[in-house]
């Protein structure tokens, strides 16, 4: 059987997001992150704000799903969660690159939800074993449109469900602070183009369940809305 092009089956299609108040997309690489980054959630999950740096965990590129989708629950859980994040998107890449350059490679922001399967994480962290399965399964990443440029870091950030407020804090309140966050896992891997960031949670993670909608926003950016079915 003859291939396409080279490959032995048809390439799969390039990840993207939209962007905000154009026709063009933002082609995705891989998606970052970050777990614990705000005091009140690390307490909310039982550890503790002031013991460790940032770390980090990776969902699929093809994880991306566009606001105001429709998905289905998830398989393999019975404890699936909202966990609303500010995403960072970069054009550039780089490694070891100090906290005074790293504004130079981001090239917009989002709005985002990092969906998780809280049963199988908490199954994972009592085996110590990776949180993939938790993290990364399909159509784990909502994202809303990407808007080019430098975001206010007084934003608030807030998540509903079906209208009701569940998540709200500001972006000032982060135990790292964007450049911290991206200088650090830049020390880790070389950061390259169509990377996208998510940078962890406020407290007030809760669950999702069939039929909901449940909407992230953050001041002066679309929301990142996704219905349950």
């Amino acid at each position: 059987m003859t291939g396409v092009a080279g490959f032995v089956f048809p390439p799969p299609p390039q990840p993207s997001a939209a962007v905000a108040g154009r026709s063009e997309r933002f082609a995705v690489r891989r998606i970052f992150c970050v777990g614990r980054n705000y005091a009140e959630h690390t307490r909310e999950m039982g550890g503790d704000p002031s013991a460790e740096p940032p770390f980090f965990f990776t969902k699929p590129a093809d994880a991306v799903v566009q606001s105001g989708a429709t998905i289905p629950y998830p398989p393999a859980t019975a404890n699936f969660h909202h966990e609303a994040e500010l995403v960072v998107a970069l054009h550039k890449g780089g490694h070891m690159v100090p906290e005074g350059e790293v504004e130079s490679l981001i090239w917009g922001h989002a709005a985002g939800n990092d969906l998780t399967r809280r049963d199988l994480q908490a199954e994972a962290k009592a085996a110590r074993r990776p949180w993939d399965m938790a993290k990364g399964f399909d159509q784990s990443a909502i994202i809303g449109a990407i808007r080019p440029g430098p975001i206010d870091t007084q934003a608030a950030i807030r998540c509903h469900v079906d209208g009701s407020l569940r998540q709200e804090a500001r972006l000032s309140d982060m135990i790292w602070p964007v450049p911290a966050i991206i200088a650090q896992l830049s020390r880790l891997i070389t950061l390259c183009p169509g990377d996208l960031i998510f940078t962890g949670t406020p407290a007030g993670v809760g669950a999702l369940e069939h039929g909901q909608t449940c909407t992230v926003s953050i001041d002066g950016l679309d929301s990142a809305v996704v219905t349950i079915r």
